[in-house]
């Protein structure tokens, strides 16, 4: 092989990016208009079913189409190259504190959240004191303490 030709062949692209990505959800369009259809013939014309399946192929479209759009305006990423090894894609994924417990805060407040939906209201204005104090505290654990910056 000269070099020219490898060259070449090491510059071109193998595919575009998201296209795996793209397709997938234009192949949605495909599958949620036959079913729309079939659900329309049967149901005789419901309207919530059948708009809510053609809503979906539009969604799925819309999703797609995307994609696609934005597949064509970037650059290759390692997950598009076939060759590519896994730590390609490694890096910096985010700053994590190692022993919070804020989330679990976090987590009593949602809960307590919920649970005044179906015991009373009042609970839900405790579950969003607890998770205001929780989200404060999840903010500014950086700012104090052992892990300050």
């Amino acid at each position: 092989m000269s070099r020219d030709s490898q060259q070449s062949h090491e510059t071109e692209r193998p595919s575009k990016p998201l296209a795996i990505e793209a397709w997938l959800f234009l192949a949605g369009v495909f599958a949620f208009i036959p079913v729309a259809v079939i659900y329309g013939f049967v149901a005789d014309w419901e309207p919530v079913g059948t708009t809510g399946l053609f809503l979906l192929a539009a969604l799925s479209a819309l999703a797609g189409g995307y994609l696609w759009i934005t597949g064509r305006r970037i650059d290759m990423r390692p997950e598009d190259n076939p060759t590519a090894d896994i730590d390609e894609r490694a890096g910096e994924v985010g700053v994590f504190s190692p022993h919070s417990w804020w989330p679990l805060v976090l987590g009593i407040a949602t809960t307590l959240g919920f649970l005044g939906l179906a015991i009373g209201w009042w609970m839900v204005g405790l579950g969003m004191f607890i998770g205001l104090v929780g989200l404060v505290g999840l903010l500014f654990e950086f700012y104090r303490g052992q892990h300050a910056h």
